[in-house]
């Protein structure tokens, strides 16, 4: 598994990666949008802006990079980065397919995304990343899987998959809403010939959304490479919107709202990366001060305080604008 080079890594931020989704498309639900990218965001803008923040990434030890296709033209900034620095072996590439980006470089677009997880779409998708990417896509991930997603149960698309996965490529998938667990657990039991299919779990957990751990846990157990996405919940957990308890941690730590949120998941004995998904070399520099951060248990009960009801963290996260 490409994960494997990770796991010889010896710098403290090896177990941090970054995620291109804020930074491959003019619009996002992150907070603090307008601050991060000001009203330029032009292709040529947010290229250069996303080539800035892969070369800062690597110089400072990250070596997974994750992008998506309906993360606009994150595979494009992705793939000419790359092509500049063949020399730079030791990268791990993710990407996903199943949402197909739809606003045409708009902030203002009535969709965004548009959610498909048929063969069709992959097939179609799998031939425009490979386009792009080519021999350097190590991580193919099923976008945002459900527990009714179809992608759990096609056996036609899980044949595709395990042929892909022959040739070397590492199948994976994400997961997105409150019945995570149960999406993974699906997953987890889905094989192809006796073999399970997938390699890779990518999920969303954070001091706010704990709910998919035991899951994530039972995956690890399973040899799955587990992922964290949206450490911050999506600049919930970043000054100035962090809530007061995590704002008390930082200061004590003397480091931002971020390192401490991204620390917490850090210190999960499943977790084997957890995602940035920083807009700015400043905030990604913040957010690998986490590799640094040692929690007591004192600040660890106060940050256990901050967890929501998964419905409720996820009906919020929906009802966050583009912008």
């Amino acid at each position: 598994m490409p994960f494997a080079r990770l796991a010889t890594a010896t710098t403290p931020t090896c177990h941090i990666g970054l995620g291109l989704a804020a930074v491959g498309r003019p619009g996002y639900i992150n907070l603090g949008r307008d601050q991060d990218l000001g009203e330029n965001r032009s292709v040529d803008t947010l290229r250069t802006r996303t080539h800035e923040l892969l070369d800062a990434a690597y110089a400072q030890g990250v070596r997974y990079f994750d992008a998506a296709r309906s993360y606009g033209r994150s595979e494009e900034f992705l793939a000419e980065w790359l092509n500049a620095r063949p020399a730079f072996d030791d990268i791990v590439v993710g990407s996903k397919w199943g949402y197909t980006y739809t606003a045409d470089w708009s902030t203002d677009a009535e969709k965004h995304e548009v959610k498909d997880h048929t063969l069709q779409t992959y097939e179609r998708q799998r031939a425009e990343s490979d386009a792009l990417l080519g021999a350097r896509l190590d991580l193919y991930q099923i976008h945002s899987v459900t527990p009714d997603s179809p992608a759990l149960t096609d056996k036609d698309l899980h044949a595709r998959l395990a042929e892909a996965a022959a040739q070397g490529l590492t199948i994976g998938f994400s997961t997105s809403g409150p019945d995570q667990a149960a999406a993974i657990r699906a997953a987890l039991a889905v094989t192809v010939d006796g073999e399970p299919l997938f390699r890779t779990v990518q999920s969303t957990y954070n001091a706010l959304e704990t709910s998919a751990a035991p899951a994530l846990a039972e995956a690890h157990d399973a040899g799955l490479t587990v992922i964290v996405k949206e450490g911050m919940a999506n600049g919930r957990l970043a000054d100035p919107y962090a809530p007061d308890a995590l704002k008390a941690v930082a200061g004590e730590t003397e480091l931002g709202c971020d390192a401490v949120a991204l620390a917490l998941i850090l210190r999960q004995p499943w977790a084997g990366v957890v995602l940035s998904g920083a807009a700015t070399t400043v905030q990604l520099g913040s957010n690998l001060h986490a590799a640094a951060v040692d929690l007591d248990e004192s600040q660890l009960e106060r940050l256990g305080s901050l967890v929501e009801e998964p419905g409720a963290y996820w009906e919020r996260r929906g009802q966050l604008p583009w912008h």
